[in-house]
């Protein structure tokens, strides 16, 4: 069993940052394809990008440019970095291990069927 171990979330004005983190002390998470998702009450969990293990990233269309989602090898950690958060990036942020290798495509990682493990999860609020 893997267990994936998030950090950071909180309080956030609009305009602001947050960086979050997701680690992982039985699994090496550069051997998997590291997604990042949110959730919100009543609504599917959405995709939002992921690090491949080839470290090349692929993002969803609308955080293009505001999220980025890196990974530091020597930590064992992947980060997923917000930049001029809005109100509605108020969410549960997750992260998620997918074992898969390959090329694979934008929809496939996409589908949150397709991951593995699960983050606990962190909540981020953005407050005007």
């Amino acid at each position: 069993q893997v267990q994936l171990v998030q950090s950071g979330g909180g309080c956030v004005q609009v305009g602001g940052s947050l960086n979050l983190s997701c680690t992982s002390s039985e699994h090496t998470l550069s051997k998997s394809q590291m997604g990042w998702f949110r959730q919100v009450p009543d609504k599917e969990r959405e995709f939002l990008g992921v690090i491949k293990q080839s470290g090349s990233t692929l993002y969803a269309d609308f955080v293009k440019g505001r999220f980025t989602v890196s990974r530091d090898n020597a930590k064992n950690t992947v980060f997923l970095t917000m930049n001029s958060v809005q109100i509605e990036d108020t969410a549960v942020y997750y992260c998620a291990a997918d074992l898969a290798s390959g090329r694979l495509a934008l929809n496939y990682h996409a589908n949150r069927r397709n991951y593995d493990y699960w983050g606990q999860g962190t909540q981020v609020t953005v407050s005007s």
